[in-house]
């Protein structure tokens, strides 16, 4: 260990720029989901080719998604948190 408190508190990947925390809420197939998000809107979000088979998506995970510009209620996922991560960021506030 090092001199912190030995929390394992890890540094995660905050939002950048437009992006906003949201729950998977259901998959709806062909690498769509529905997400709820931090700013109180459900959007159907799409699961981009470069996670597709890497980076397992299911119900209740929390991620990271991009709102289109151009369409509101629709959005890329840019990132999934693991189960660890999650806690860490409800213990933080980041998240309801």
């Amino acid at each position: 260990m090092t001199d912190g408190d030995g929390d394992g508190r890890r540094d995660l990947r905050m939002p950048e720029d437009d992006e906003v925390f949201a729950e998977v809420v259901e998959m709806l197939g062909a690498n769509r989901v529905t997400v709820r998000c931090a700013d109180g809107t459900e959007r159907t979000a799409r699961i981009p080719g470069r996670m597709q088979k890497r980076v397992w998506i299911r119900e209740d995970d929390i991620v990271l998604v991009d709102p289109w510009d151009w369409q509101d209620e629709k959005a890329d996922i840019t990132w999934r948190y693991e189960k660890s991560e999650a806690e860490q960021l409800r213990e933080e506030g980041h998240l309801r």
